[in-house]
């Protein structure tokens, strides 16, 4: 049978019979009405002939196959087909039971029945969703539970892992009372809405209903400047390399043997190289070192000089992931966490490290290497480098990255060779979803290729004819996004992410996260009032959310996934009009309100003058925002 052609005795099913999507006439005052218009508007849901929802009903086990299905119809097949006793092939959801089945979103029950007509309960539907997500097993999820539901004690053992996970990424919707799962209380209609909503990202569902999530009231700005237009080098995938080969290359393809592995973009002027990849050993036949070598070459008549501004490069063994304070002094450069943390903290910094010269010196027509980079690796372990540099040609000239098994460093010769001969090195990424139209679940995939934009500076005002930010009102605040991407944008429809000049077909359309890109924020604070206010400047975490710039959503209970290491430097006139410059190292887990980095006593009238400079550190999970207080 066409699933797109399901009866309406099925109730929550696709249907393609209508263009119109009309509001249900009984869920107008539903409390989740909004995420009920938007899945009928996508045609993920459907109604009764009457015109109604019925949101109250309850889901059948066969009914919940077939939403499954338009809610992630890229589910891969995970299993053979079989075969329910009670389940007739002319069932009327028979294909959906049977393919949500081999796709591994529904079992069966013991003596190999289905149970299409049972009610489903809370903790079956919630875990079907968690395993289409394929969230990561939570350890202790049982203590996980307790923090959320009061009746946690009530989920069955084997929904405990799924529920804790749905939990921790904030899809499980509970109505009226947040803190009541009722996991043994068969599901209703609208519920399933709600946490398909959730799944699907569709920021609709009221935040108070969601398990561990805190609004907070504020305003939500666009940031203002943009990007510059200066290139980028940007390397990223494969992220885990397993076979040797070519990383990125933007030499010609002429006379290369894998035409499509070579983007033909020449360099001039001032760019950026960024780097970051990873090399892992399973078992001790799997020990080797990986050379990174990144090669120059000259294609003109004339002698190229090739300056390096700035660059650096660790390995996770220089640096690796540690449990850090959320904010730390860095004012020393020791503190940090990941070769992202710590490499992007020097380029901060200005430095070039010794490894890189200061400046190459290329012949017409020859080829010289800029770096010769090893990974190694020891199993059971992995092992990555990141690397930056900032650069400046007098003259074009091709790049490329390399990726090669080898006890020594390898010779020009061996890099050439590798170019003139191999092919793209793998394990490739994910392919990335087409962005227009935009589809959940996205895919963004990973970078490789020329990216178009290396600093964003701006300041910011109350519009572009002042030259002064006005400080909120006293226990207000707003926030100015950074590192937005497509569909995260926290309602500003703001996109930060640099635009690829060059790509390989199978990598990101933009550069997602902007990593390396550094971001300058000059904020003129001003406080027009008759008394002296105290005004803090913090970076936050909040989470993905569209439904609005009057608000941001954080996490409580907090969780551990770390979405933001890296450090910061901030200029500024403290209380004694003393210039001071400080660095300091954040770690933010998703979800997290940030913590004061500056706390000044702004005089009536007086204006001070923030600046806040980082570069967007790998590793890092948008989006983060920029947020200015005025306490009480």
């Amino acid at each position: 049978m066409n699933l797109g052609k399901i009866s309406l005795a099925a109730g929550l099913v696709l249907s393609l019979s209508d263009s119109r999507v009309l509001a249900f006439t009984d869920t107008q005052n539903y409390w989740a009405k909004a995420c009920v218009q938007q899945l009928g508007e996508r045609k993920l849901i459907t109604g009764y002939p009457d015109g109604s929802f019925r949101p109250n009903s309850t889901v059948t086990r066969a009914e919940a196959a077939v939403l499954m299905l338009n809610a992630f119809p890229d589910a891969s097949i995970k299993r053979s087909a079989t075969i329910f006793k009670d389940v007739p092939a002319n069932y009327w959801a028979a294909k959906a039971i049977f393919t949500a089945y081999q796709k591994g979103l529904f079992s069966g029950y013991p003596g190999g029945v289905f149970q299409p007509n049972q009610a489903i309960p809370r903790a079956q539907i919630i875990g079907v969703v968690a395993g289409a997500k394929s969230y990561s097993v939570q350890p202790n999820s049982a203590q996980i539970l307790q923090r959320y539901f009061t009746d946690a004690q009530q989920i069955p053992n084997y929904a405990q892992n799924a529920i804790a996970s749905a939990t921790i990424n904030s899809i499980v919707v509970n109505y009226p009372n947040v803190k009541q799962l009722k996991p043994l209380q068969s599901v209703t209609r609208g519920e399933v809405a709600a946490l398909m909503c959730r799944a699907l990202n569709i920021y609709t569902v009221p935040p108070q209903y969601i398990a561990g999530v805190q609004t907070y009231p504020l305003e939500v700005r666009s940031l203002p400047g943009q990007l510059d237009t200066i290139p980028t080098f940007n390397s990223n995938s494969p992220e885990l390399i397993t076979t040797e080969g070519i990383l990125l290359s933007t030499f010609p393809s002429d006379s290369k043997q894998v035409k499509e592995a070579h983007l033909n973009y020449p360099f001039q002027g001032r760019f950026d190289v960024f780097a970051h990849h990873i090399v892992r050993a399973e078992t001790p036949a799997q020990n080797r070192t990986v050379y990174q070598g990144i090669i120059v070459h000259n294609p003109g008549n004339e002698p190229v000089t090739l300056q390096v501004l700035q660059a650096a490069s660790y390995q996770t063994r220089e640096a690796p992931f540690i449990d850090l304070p959320d904010v730390a002094d860095n004012s020393q450069s020791t503190v940090y966490a990941g070769p992202g943390s710590r490499t992007m903290n020097d380029v901060l910094r200005g430095v070039r490290q010794a490894v890189f010269p200061d400046k190459l010196v290329i012949e017409p027509g020859k080829t010289q290497i800029l770096a010769n980079l090893p990974i190694p690796v020891q199993a059971p372990s992995s092992n990555g480098r990141t690397t930056m540099m900032r650069l400046v040609s007098d003259r074009p000239v091709y790049m490329a990255n390399l990726a090669k098994n080898s006890q020594v460093p390898p010779t020009v010769d061996e890099w050439q060779t590798l170019l003139n001969t191999g092919s793209l090195a793998g394990k490739r990424d994910p392919i990335p979803t087409p962005l227009d139209p935009p589809r959940e679940p996205t895919v963004f995939s990973r970078v490789a290729g020329v990216s178009q934009g290396t600093q964003w500076q701006a300041k910011l005002t109350d519009n572009l004819s002042v030259s002064q930010l006005t400080i909120p009102e006293p226990g207000k605040a707003f926030s100015y996004p950074i590192g937005t991407v497509h569909l995260i944008t926290l309602s500003t429809g703001q996109i930060q992410s640099a635009p690829m000049l060059k790509r390989y077909a199978d990598t990101a359309y933009f550069a997602h996260s902007n990593y390396g890109v550094e971001y300058n924020l000059t904020l003129p604070l001003h406080n027009p009032s008759n008394q002296t206010q105290t005004v803090t400047v913090s970076i936050e975490t909040p989470l993905k959310d569209e439904g609005g710039r009057d608000r941001l959503l954080f996490l409580n209970p907090q969780v551990e996934q770390v979405f933001f290491r890296g450090t910061v430097r901030l200029r500024y006139t403290d209380d004694n009009k003393v210039e001071q410059t400080r660095y300091v190292h954040l770690a933010q887990r998703r979800g997290q309100l940030g913590r004061a980095l500056i706390t000044l006593q702004i005089p009536a009238g007086d204006q001070r003058q923030v600046q806040v400079d980082f570069l967007y550190p790998p590793d890092a999970t948008p989006p983060q925002v920029l947020t200015v207080r005025t306490q009480m």
